[in-house]
């Protein structure tokens, strides 16, 4: 049957119309009302009880909570109490579900451990308060359950299918599902008893028996309710799984560094058990730990079939009290050398070197494998023997043992070697008849630098002594002279002409782009160096260009001998070239009185502040303000303040901002052409290799080196007068200025003279006057006409205790000082202008006179009087 529910189209079938009956009878009997108002039922009227009916009612019928809420939906229930219906169910936490519908199966949670607490405190134990504490890592295999670095446990895998050999035990969850013709599932603990309580069914004794054979006792015991399980065509069915699982305690003897009972889950393993103690210690066995049960060892575990052949045998399932006895060990061999795994081993009766090899890794690639040393303890000492390589699956190893696998010889059998002005150096095969010439051929031959008159031939004798042998190698080439022989290990030597002087070169230094030290070719000019060095700077004088060349007078008079050179701006090629000389100096001098323009800058209660250019080197600070357009009618001229920097500011050299220019154009060149044509493509490449090459070039700049020798004299005068603290450096300074007399009377003395870098700042009209240093509230107060500072003082609260009254200076907004000066006994302090910075010092610490001090006085002032005595009597 199917409805049209709107435009869901919903399938509407026997189950809905029981959905639909139990709503209304649930609300029918909940609120009392007729079938008519269902739709107007009100979710905020209901109580709790009545909640809870509704949800005991739809439990009754089957109903989840989403088919209760899509049955409303479709009765048309509006969605704003379908939403309060909602919360309302969340609230009370009510969730409707049946303990019999195949869909609460998937409520099960994930197989858990129980106790896991218990488990716990037993493995992770802090690795340094295990209870032997010597180091063990040089015994193999020990690393795997010890290790300060790491903390692993192996511990079991709880999501795995549920072992049909499993022991089932008191404390396990035993979960039976039953489906087919019939449904249901069962979940029940096992007692202490050993019996699983299912409802309705009864106990079934289970303890002891495995997953397989407890399958098969509860089918028997469920087939008698469930008569589809039995028969030729079973039409029911079960399955038993295993839930949460039970611990169980194991005891750990013998040599561990932890023995003793441990509580572990019953998911575990032999390995998991000497992990929780540790492992064996330095006496324990790894090759024969003994599994125990019902007082009959079932196993003998060797750890090392598991780290070396990857057997499992170690992953023996545990059972409650099940014992694991750690013997100690029988033997122990040590292997040292060229082997893979140096270690020290542990060996069994009938064990021969290859089983210890193999425990080794093997050897290196670069061990001696045709004799192994051995030195063997005897009854008296020890003794020495050797084992070749046929021997090694024959030889049978004994405890003490020690093994030494020695390197191959670090030398060769038929080597030569070639070095020098030949194509391919390096080693080459020796073979009988080989001679100079035919290793110079399989060289690829000599280099064009080759000095062929003197090669040499290193030869080593038989007593590892050495003799050179010299060669002309040339009179061989043209057949003159025999062929030289070689010997293995010969090193021969073919020199070059550059070897037997010293290397050319010549350096650039003044206005060119790259000054510096290049190679010296023959016939080079001085056009040519300096093409090399990037050409031209926009400074350089073409008269003032010069070479100083190293002097060759005997008598030592002369140090450099001095060359004019005249080029062409275009660097062409000259009728009489100056042709350069090794390690010549060509120097390029700056034009005279070129300067790059300088900067001034004017802010403030100008017309038109900004930057300005200098124009000569007379321009004075009125030159610039006129320049500004004159001040507006807010300049405050008393408070003008020159900013000048000091020789120790960091000048933005020539070269820096010559990059930083290029940068800029480089930046603008690649924003405005997206497809640049041939001759910007070649600028962008231009400028993109030149400042490349200016960030390699690190070197500081005159004037770098200028500011860092004058700190360093500074510093120097700070550290040799005592009491002198660190010297702070400015770059900068403000310099007072009186910009009235300025303007009334330019190019006086007061009317500065601008310099590269000043900023001349012209503040507006000041109103307030700052109180500084030991007063009793230092503030900032308003300024007010005919005022002493005294009125100022007060205003902050006066002077304190401690003030040095006569040492009260002012600070004007000019940055001029004025201080206090004394007539007699009268302090006369300065006169207060707008911006003025009021500064009261304080007075040093008060240095109490000593007992001997006091003493000291006394007796000058005795001996004086009793000499004023004498001389009047």
């Amino acid at each position: 049957m199917k409805v049209n529910l709107g435009i869901v189209g919903l399938y509407v079938g026997p189950k809905f119309f029981m959905l639909v009956f139990v709503l209304v009878i649930c609300f029918l009997n909940v609120n009392g009302q007729s079938l008519q108002d269902i739709s107007s039922i009100k979710v905020d009227d209901l109580s709790d009880e009545q909640i809870q009916l509704l949800v005991e009612r739809a439990k009754e019928a089957g109903l989840s909570e989403n088919e209760l809420i899509q049955m409303a939906q479709i009765r048309g229930v509006p969605q704003e109490e379908i939403e309060k219906l909602r919360e309302r169910l969340e609230s009370m936490d009510l969730k409707i579900s049946s303990s019999r519908t195949a869909t609460s199966a998937s409520t099960r949670k994930p197989r858990k451990q129980s106790n896991l607490n218990e488990i716990t405190q037993g493995i992770l134990v802090p690795r340094s308060e295990v209870g032997d504490r010597t180091e063990a890592v040089d015994y193999f295999g020990m690393d795997l359950f010890y290790s300060k670095d790491r903390r692993l446990t192996f511990e079991p895998n709880l999501n795995m299918p549920t072992p049909q050999n499993y022991i089932i035990g008191p404390g396990d969850m035993i979960y039976v599902d039953v489906y087919g013709q019939s449904e249901n599932y069962y979940e029940a603990t096992v007692t202490p008893e050993g019996n699983l309580i299912l409802e309705n069914i009864g106990p079934i004794n289970i303890s002891g028996l495995s997953i397989e054979e407890a399958t098969q006792v509860i089918k028997n015991r469920l087939s008698r309710y469930y008569t589809g399980m039995t028969g030729a065509s079973p039409n029911t069915f079960m399955q038993v799984s295993l839930g949460n699982v039970r611990t169980i305690q194991v005891n750990l003897v013998g040599e561990l560094r932890l023995p003793g009972t441990f509580t572990l889950s019953a998911f575990s393993t032999v390995f998991n058990a000497l992990y929780a103690a540790g492992g064996p210690n330095a006496n324990g066995t790894m090759r024969n730990i003994q599994l125990i049960r019902q007082n009959k060892v079932i196993a003998e575990i060797d750890v090392y079939d598991f780290l070396t052949k990857g057997n499992t045998g170690i992953n023996l399932h545990l059972q409650d009290q099940d014992i694991i006895m750690v013997p100690p060990f029988e033997g122990r061999v040590e292997v040292r050398g060229e082997v893979k795994r140096p270690r020290i081993f542990e060996v069994k009766e009938g064990e021969t070197f290859r089983d210890i090899l193999g425990f080794a890794g093997g050897f290196t690639d670069e061990a001696f494998r045709e004799r192994v040393n051995v030195t063997r303890i005897t009854s008296k000492e020890r003794s020495v023997s050797d084992i070749f390589q046929n021997q090694f699956s024959m030889f049978l190893v004994k405890g003490g043992d020690k093994y030494e696998i020695g390197k191959v010889l670090d030398r060769y059998t038929n080597r030569v070697q070639i070095k020098g002005a030949v194509f391919r150096e390096g080693n080459y095969a020796y073979h009988e008849g080989l001679t100079l010439s035919q290793l110079i051929k399989n060289a690829e031959g000599v280099r064009g630098e080759a000095y062929l008159n003197r090669v040499t031939v290193l030869r080593t004798n038989e007593d590892l002594t050495t003799r050179l042998i010299q060669v002309n190698y040339q009179e061989i080439r043209s057949g003159k002279k025999d062929d030289l022989p070689l010997k293995p290990e010969d090193v021969v030597r073919v020199p070059s002409i550059y070897e037997l002087s010293e290397e050319f070169y010549v350096r650039i230094s003044g206005e060119v782009l790259h000054p510096g030290v290049y190679p010296y070719s023959e016939g080079m000019s001085a056009e040519d160096l300096i093409l090399l060095a990037g050409g031209l700077r926009e400074a350089a004088s073409l008269a003032d260009i010069e070479i100083a060349r190293r002097a060759t007078d005997p008598e030592g008079r002369d140090f450099s001998q001095i060359l004019p050179v005249n080029v062409q701006l275009d660097l062409g090629k000259s009728m009489h070239p100056t042709v350069l000389k090794p390690f010549d100096n060509l120097v390029v001098r700056r034009k005279t009185n070129f300067v790059l323009e300088k900067m001034v800058q004017v802010e403030g209660q100008v017309k038109a502040p900004g930057e300005f250019a200098v124009r000569h080197a007379e321009e004075r600070i009125s030159d610039i303000i006129e320049r500004a357009g004159g001040l507006t009618r807010f300049a405050y001229t008393k408070g003008a303040t020159l900013i000048r920097r000091t020789e120790f500011y960091q000048t933005e050299s020539e070269k820096i901002r010559r990059e930083r220019n290029l940068q800029d154009l480089l930046e603008r060149l690649n924003l405005d052409f997206l497809e640049p044509t041939e001759s910007q493509s070649r600028l962008i490449e231009r400028l993109s290799r030149y400042l490349i090459s200016e960030e390699e070039d690190v070197r500081g700049t005159t004037e770098e080196k200028i500011i860092d020798a004058r700190t360093g004299v500074l510093s120097e005068i700070a550290e040799a007068r005592v009491g002198i603290g660190p010297i702070k450096i400015k770059e900068t300074e403000a310099i007072a200025i009186d910009l009235d007399a300025i303007l009334k009377n330019p190019g006086s003395r007061f009317d500065l003279i601008l310099e590269e870098g000043d900023i001349i700042s012209i503040p507006r009209q000041l109103q307030t006057v700052r109180l500084r240093g030991d007063v009793i509230y230092p503030t900032t107060v308003r300024y007010e006409n005919f005022r002493g500072i005294h009125y100022y003082i007060n205003r902050a609260g006066g002077f304190d205790n401690r003030a040095k009254r006569k040492r009260t200076y002012v600070v004007y907004a000019n940055g001029e000082v004025s201080r206090t000066k004394n007539f007699v006994v009268f302090n006369i302090y300065p006169k207060i202008e707008p911006g003025s910075e009021i500064i009261v010092p304080t007075k040093g610490p008060k240095v109490p006179i000593r007992p001997g001090d006091l003493v000291g006085i006394t007796t000058g002032v005795a001996t004086i009087a009793l000499l004023i005595t004498q001389i009047f009597n």
